[in-house]
């Protein structure tokens, strides 16, 4: 029997994965400076986002996989230098055109997160993986929500630019310090590259878990991208007239949301995974309900934002663990596949939502933004109805048969 994984070498992930994923997200609540620097209009100001997205979810398919076919230490360390070539790209951009191609590298160089999570997994006990996937989860998610008011605050007393260029020295340093601390991992997959990827399709085909598990969290991480899109915006606009330093601080009240990793590890170990899926949904619609309720006070209002990105982001959390621990059971050897083919379509969705955001803000107003984003969690918790009826109707064979 294997050891368990060490508290530090969690730790160590946790926190590289939480470093790589901000450089997602910077861009988030810098939306208006950047589009304001690079000439692009509102209604297309969504692409600073969606393209980052679109970046990770490209990465997802045809870098991750390769988590199954290379040595995995080398293949974060590669990913890691070409992100933080990307971002320093991003710091010196002049135009738009220029901003959303490395907007695009960005993304795809930050794939290595995602070779980093199943790692973990690898080196876990199985006893024990949905609360060590849980724990570095939480790192991914804090690495996300304190991008946000980071971000914020770097712009607000410096640029937008210096936030770009610091990360880019950050996450080369990160791929150093991996290479020397990461043991190494040999996958045993004997596929060469072009049936690796060939096999994504076989893979979501035969795996209704995968399917599943990747509708409901693109249904979650599609309302996460266009709230998180637009309220900067809002916050930003003539209702709230908050400064960078408002909205970084507003941004960072939300990081309460990543407490729901853990605690949605340890119920996916004790088998309530269906049950706390509808829950993380129920959160993911409240995020939105919550906002349309709001009336025209502005602290009153700014209140319910901030409860509403908390309630948000716990749902978002909490289905993203209970996802990967259920892909996770799947098998060592399709691992990275499997993950990689969960986030790239999540993070389609994700993609969807920051378009659609930015573009029904401008097009069609605030409610009309909220509305689109609580769709997004509805839709999957409709889907999540069909998995809950038939799991009750095994439960009932099962029990007649008993008697």
């Amino acid at each position: 029997m294997k050891n368990d994984i060490s508290r530090g070498m969690v730790a160590l992930l946790a926190g590289a994965c939480g470093l790589i994923v901000a450089s997602l997200y910077y861009a988030q609540t810098l939306v208006g400076p950047i589009s304001a620097a690079t000439g692009l209009s509102p209604e297309a100001a969504g692409l600073i986002v969606t393209l980052t997205q679109a970046g990770y979810a490209l990465g997802l398919l045809f870098v991750v996989p390769l988590g199954d076919l290379l040595e995995n230490r080398r293949l974060v360390f590669g990913a890691l230098l070409f992100a933080a070539a990307a971002l320093a790209a991003a710091a010196s951009s002049h135009n738009a055109w220029q901003f959303l191609a490395a907007s695009l590298a960005i993304g795809l160089g930050s794939v290595a997160a995602q070779v980093l999570v199943p790692f973990a997994a690898h080196l876990s006990q199985e006893a024990t993986r949905g609360q060590t996937v849980g724990k570095v989860v939480s790192g991914l998610l804090m690495g996300i929500m304190l991008a946000r008011p980071a971000a914020s605050l770097i712009a607000d007393y410096a640029s937008w630019r210096v936030v770009f260029g610091a990360a880019a020295v950050l996450v080369a340093a990160l791929a150093f310090v991996l290479r020397a601390k990461l043991p190494e991992r040999l996958p045993s997959a004997p596929l060469s590259y072009g049936r690796l990827i060939g096999s994504l399709w076989h893979l979501f085909r035969d795996t209704p878990v995968l399917r599943r598990r990747a509708a409901y969290h693109a249904g979650l991480f599609g309302a996460f991208s266009l709230f998180w899109t637009v309220v900067p915006l809002v916050l930003a606009g003539e209702h709230f007239h908050l400064s960078q330093s408002g909205i970084a601080l507003f941004a960072l009240v939300g990081m309460a949301g990543a407490v729901a990793s853990p605690v949605a590890g340890k119920l996916a170990d004790k088998g309530y995974t269906l049950p706390a899926t509808a829950a993380a949904l129920l959160l993911g619609i409240a995020g939105f309900a919550l906002p349309l309720w709001a009336p025209e006070s502005r602290h009153v209002a700014l209140g319910m934002l901030v409860v509403a990105s908390i309630v948000l982001d716990m749902g978002v959390a909490a289905n993203l663990v209970l996802g990967q621990r259920a892909i996770f059971t799947l098998g060592a050897e399709v691992r990275s596949r499997l993950n990689g083919i969960y986030f790239a379509l999540f993070f389609a969705g994700g993609a969807a939502g920051s378009a659609a955001g930015a573009w029904m803000l401008a097009t069609h107003g605030w409610r009309a933004a909220l509305l689109t984003g609580m769709a997004f969690p509805a839709l999957a918790l409709l889907y999540w109805l069909g998995e809950a009826f038939a799991a009750k109707a095994v439960k009932g064979r099962a029990v007649g048969l008993s008697r």
